[in-house]
């Protein structure tokens, strides 16, 4: 008798597929990948590898501040230097990216959110539901991220007070970045739902008598997740960019909240006077990431898109 064969595995599938392929033969997405992987993981263990601990206020010591790099003349145990306060720069940017990461993932996540269900309901049931829901998004993006950010930032702390607003900056900056970028995903998914819904599986789930939601849900978007992976990738570097600029200009996170951007914002007045590494290497530490992100965001692009992919 003839053996049926066992269905691969989901794990044996990605092994074969054009995609992993694509992946392991070009050089610039395995070492922005990489790039990617070892700062998300310095990120996540900061906590055990970073040598102080910049919320602590009792190890900073404000006689250690400006001190330069250690191939400068500085001291051995502060090896990238240390800020105006006194803390480590090695720390502050490990706990720094901790924090942008963050963000900016949160902030993907609910502009996804509220993209992928506007751009669902937009798309697919069209008329006046469609018009309506996407002149509501030409309204959003005539405010730029800045903009909402000051108008929000300056309610919320005419309203409850700079203290209350420093205990919950983190989740404002993920509302407000995330608000306001929301129209990316909407576009682009309303596009992809205006061609998937005109398909035949489309057509005999409305015969079989499934409802709106199932058929939006389970059988079109499903079909819509390559768009959206590219456009995650490329507003997790917006958004990391976005709170790095609110932060430098004083919209984000407090002084005693480190991330990328606000150190930046800190170093920055002492640039001129010397002390140039409070600013430089969390700058350099910004550029690269949101490169490496980029670049990955590219690669998807053109893999999900053989007309773009020269291989």
């Amino acid at each position: 008798m003839n053996q049926v064969k066992a269905a691969p595995s989901r794990w044996e599938r990605f092994k074969q597929s054009d995609f992993l392929y694509y992946f392991l033969n070009d050089k610039v997405a395995m070492v922005s990948f990489a790039i990617f992987m070892v700062f998300a993981i310095l990120a996540i263990l900061a906590p055990i590898i970073a040598p102080t601990n910049p919320y602590d206020l009792t190890s900073i010591d404000i006689m250690d501040s400006e001190l330069p790099p250690v191939w400068l003349g500085g001291e051995s145990h502060f090896l990238l230097g240390t800020d105006d306060q006194g803390r480590d720069i090695l720390s502050t940017m490990l706990y720094g990216s901790r924090l942008s990461l963050t963000i900016g993932f949160l902030a993907v996540a609910l502009q996804l959110c509220i993209g992928v269900f506007v751009g669902l309901c937009s798309g697919y049931f069209g008329g006046r539901i469609d018009s309506f829901l996407m002149r509501v998004a030409d309204v959003q993006l005539s405010f730029s991220t800045m903009m909402v950010a000051i108008i929000v930032s300056a309610i919320f702390k005419a309203s409850f007070g700079d203290q209350l607003y420093s205990e919950y900056a983190v989740v404002m900056l993920v509302f407000i970045i995330g608000f306001a970028e929301w129209p990316q995903y909407a576009r682009t998914i309303r596009a992809s739902v205006l061609a998937e819904k005109k398909k035949e599986y489309v057509e005999a789930a409305k015969v079989m008598g499934f409802r709106a939601p199932r058929i939006m849900f389970r059988h079109i978007l499903p079909n819509c997740l390559s768009p959206i992976l590219v456009i995650s990738t490329v507003q997790v570097a917006n958004a990391i960019m976005s709170e790095a600029a609110l932060s430098f200009l004083g919209l984000g996170l407090p002084v005693d909240q480190p991330s990328l951007g606000s150190l930046i914002n800190i170093g920055f007045s002492y640039i001129f006077s010397g002390s140039w590494w409070i600013t430089a290497f969390p700058g350099i530490l910004l550029v690269v990431l949101v490169l490496v992100i980029n670049l990955l965001g590219d690669w998807l692009r053109d893999v999900f898109n053989p007309k773009l992919y020269k291989g």
